[in-house]
């Protein structure tokens, strides 16, 4: 979305600082034996309490309020009281949602308890990676120009990206223009990004896939050649400086 009035950026602070706060208390909230279900069940109270409405239950019927993804899963898991949290579980929660017709989205990937199966250098690379694409974004930068510098970081330190996820324009809608923000440069792409423009800007950054396939309970994406992914996401307004983090509350860089 454009901000073109006051009350549209009150609004997008308001639904950004709902999931934000949403994802940092299921992040501190969740333990050992816990199930994905009774976590995301705990998310769920939390933005009824704001009056806010799951973005991808309501948007697509989403079986669930947010979206858990566990270790090979990529993204778009299913909450499941027969998913036990396990020591070392890559764990990836991403929480959007419509709080009087604004709507915002973050997520982060995480370990849960000690790092059995080291996953902490995938996760750190996510974090920098998207540290960096966001302190580069103001109006009038390419797209693409994004792209690029979120594949060569990750290429540097042994990672993949996948190429068939990317971020989105948010606001008004869960997603909206600009779409198909990719972690990696697409040369006929010659879209900027605009002042005062809103998006949601993700990694999907891998350890062995380049795509995601859809599994057969028609939501959970997995790498095409396995492996682990992990994603870091902001909703940031865009300047002509620095971007203004809006879910920066909810702590994914600390």
């Amino acid at each position: 979305m454009l901000i073109s009035e006051e009350k549209d950026i009150i609004g997008i602070k308001k639904a950004s600082e709902v999931v934000a706060y949403t994802l940092r208390e299921m992040r501190n909230y969740v333990k050992l034996g816990m199930s994905t279900k009774q976590l995301d069940d705990y998310g769920a109270k939390i933005l009824a309490k704001f009056g806010a409405r799951s973005a991808p239950n309501l948007t697509y019927g989403f079986p669930g309020s947010t979206c858990i993804s566990v270790n090979n899963e990529f993204c778009h898991g299913i909450p499941s009281e027969s998913r036990i949290l396990q020591e070392g579980d890559l764990i990836n929660i991403d929480v959007s949602a419509e709080v009087n017709g604004f709507w915002s989205d973050n997520g982060c990937s995480f370990v849960l308890g000690e790092d059995v199966h080291q996953h902490q250098k995938l996760i750190d690379a996510s974090k920098q990676i998207l540290q960096k694409a966001i302190y580069n974004i103001r109006g009038g930068v390419k797209i693409s120009d994004i792209g690029h510098i979120m594949e060569t970081e990750a290429k540097k330190r042994g990672f993949k990206v996948i190429k068939n996820l990317g971020g989105h324009g948010v606001g008004r809608s869960l997603h909206e223009y600009p779409d198909e923000l990719m972690n990696y440069r697409n040369r006929f792409d010659q879209r900027r990004f605009k002042k005062k423009s809103v998006i949601a800007i993700e990694t999907f950054i891998s350890t062995n896939s380049s795509y995601a396939i859809e599994l057969g309970d028609g939501w959970t994406m997995v790498g095409d050649r396995g492996g682990y992914m992990a994603q870091h996401e902001h909703t940031i307004l865009i300047t002509g400086e620095e971007p203004i983090i809006l879910t920066e509350i909810n702590g994914i860089w600390e």
